[in-house]
């Protein structure tokens, strides 16, 4: 635990316009440790007045420093030395990520690296990026021009938290917008080292704010804030309603991953060992506290005995325990209210289906949020665990006779943000995965995923898609620019000039700049007008 806390202070703070700073009304809230569920900090808790403040200094940053404007090169330069600085701190940001959020430690060291990633991607894209330009020989050339859109209020979930928190913030800044974080409640001590990072790592002030708090406080004054130009959330899709409406009025741009119930489907021709080894780390890793969880396994009619009993077999063997033990695979859940909810799914289960694993508190772990791997099998599609997004440990496994029947069952949930496809049928793997109502899929692997490609869901899993040049387009407007080059015809609306008038701009060519000095001969125009004229004439 010590390596952990050296990073932390005694209490979190808000950090706006470079200072840390308490909350406006000194409002604060406890952090929870996940294996006992004692309070082990204090953070403090974010209000309206506290992201006024923030929006006001992200705003001010925006409007009038240097970042925005700064060539792409340069804010390049500065996100790699955010990346550096973020792989300075990986041994200790991996055991304050494990501590707070109760991930196992093997799982944990890899975030670091993942979040420096993140920035060096964004760096060379923003270098790469070329913005289309469009001529019209002689006539008119026409291009993009990028521009960041402003200030992006980004709200993250608690699931490895500090890795998504940069999956916003990278290609924000590298777009050249301000941000205004407001990480989730549960899990506020990984955000706090931003501030010194982005410090290092010379970051102007100002462009990178933070407020702690409740998404019914804090989360909702930034989502409702006039001077916040776009929201990025990930989280659950009751919130990402609200969200939605409460963006309405001020017209802001949204993205926004609400989680999932992904399928894993395994046909009868699938490698089944590496099914088997794909689909229980695709629920179980990271506590099965993941949107993209293979949470749903539909496996063909004739294998599908022999899976079920491999499958609970290898979940029994799953090791449960403290999350600083590098031999645990799933350590405890991140907050007793989120433990509460997935025992009480784990109960509702064994009412619909065949509980065939797991489905308890592991002995010898009496305190805290633990519980073992949990399988149901024979799961019929009606059933509330093969509908409602769980989010921890527990998996769902149903047969299938046809491929039909197969595409039904993966399609019959309200959420389409990932699918898994295994099948040694190549014309089967592209056609089932393009019938399949969802975001992304993977086929006979888990989810590797390539950071140029779109990330995001479809029905209840989201709105608009992140990821590569997507990311850049949303935290950028695209302002089309058209030059002339060459006569382009205009119509010449109320000019009904008659043979015996001239236009009032001709006979006064002093008052037209560019024209020549006061008093010398327009130029002559006044044949065209009569033979437009006329030809109006004739037509009438």
């Amino acid at each position: 635990m010590s390596e952990a806390t050296d990073l932390l202070s005694d209490h979190i703070q808000h950090y706006i316009g470079a200072h840390h700073v308490d909350s406006a009304d000194g409002d604060t809230f406890d952090v929870i440790d996940p294996t006992t569920n004692a309070a082990y900090i204090s953070c403090a808790s974010g209000k309206a007045a506290d992201i006024d403040a923030a929006v006001a200094a992200a705003r001010e940053a925006f409007d009038h420093g240097p970042w925005p404007t700064m060539q792409p090169r340069e804010r390049a330069r500065v996100l790699y030395a955010i990346a550096d600085e973020v792989e300075k701190v990986h041994a200790k940001l991996a055991a304050l990520e494990s501590f707070d959020s109760g991930l196992p430690i093997r799982q944990a060291k890899g975030q670091a690296n993942r979040a420096a990633e993140n920035f060096r991607f964004f760096a060379d894209l923003i270098v790469a990026q070329r913005d289309e330009t469009y001529k019209m020989p002689g006539r008119q050339i026409n291009y993009v021009n990028r521009k960041p859109k402003g200030v992006a209020g980004l709200i993250t979930p608690w699931n490895t938290p500090f890795m998504q928190e940069s999956w916003k913030l990278a290609p924000a800044l590298a777009s050249g917008c301000t941000v205004v974080l407001k990480p989730a409640e549960f899990t506020p001590a990984s955000a706090s080292l931003w501030p010194g990072i982005f410090e290092r790592a010379g970051v102007p002030e100002g462009v990178f704010n933070l407020v702690n708090g409740f998404g019914e406080t804090a989360g909702d004054a930034l989502v409702k804030h006039p001077d916040v130009n776009l929201i990025s959330f990930t989280g659950e899709a009751a919130t990402g309603r609200v969200i939605f409406a409460n963006c309405a009025p001020t017209m802001k741009a949204m993205s926004m991953e609400l989680g999932g119930k992904s399928p894993a489907v395994i046909f009868a021709d699938a490698d089944v060992d590496q099914a088997l080894d794909s689909t229980l780390f695709g629920v179980f890793s990271l506590n099965g506290e993941r949107c993209t969880a293979s949470s749903r396994i539909l496996v063909e009619r004739p294998i599908y005995d022999r899976f079920v009993e491999a499958y609970a077999e290898r979940a029994r063997k799953i090791k449960v325990g403290p999350p600083s033990d590098p031999d645990t695979e799933i350590g405890a859940l991140v907050h007793p209210e989120h433990y509460d909810k997935v025992m009480s799914y784990i109960e509702i289960g064994k009412e619909e289906a065949r509980l065939v694993a797991g489905g308890s508190r592991p002995a010898g772990l009496e305190e805290g949020n633990y519980l073992e791997a949990t399988v149901f099998a024979d799961v019929a599609p009606t059933a509330r665990i093969f509908q409602e997004e769980i989010f921890g440990p527990v998996v769902c496994i149903t047969p299938f006779d046809t491929d039909e029947e197969a595409l039904a069952l993966a399609n019959g949930v309200d959420y389409g943000l990932a699918a898994y496809v295994w099948t040694s049928d190549v014309t089967r793997a592209h056609l089932f995965s393009h019938a399949i109502e969802a975001g992304m899929v993977w086929v006979n692997s888990h989810n590797v995923r390539d950071l140029r490609t779109p990330f995001g869901g479809v029905k209840a899993s989201g709105l608009g898609h992140e990821g590569g040049y997507r990311s850049l387009d949303f935290y950028s407007d695209q302002q089309a620019v058209h030059i002339r080059l060459g006569d382009v015809h205009t119509p010449a609306l109320g000019r009904r000039a008659t043979p015996t008038t001239t236009s009032a701009w001709a006979a006064r060519p002093h008052d037209h700049p560019g024209r020549g000095p006061a008093g010398s001969a327009p130029r002559p125009q006044a044949a065209h007008v009569h033979i437009h004229s006329q030809r109006r004439l004739n037509h009438e």
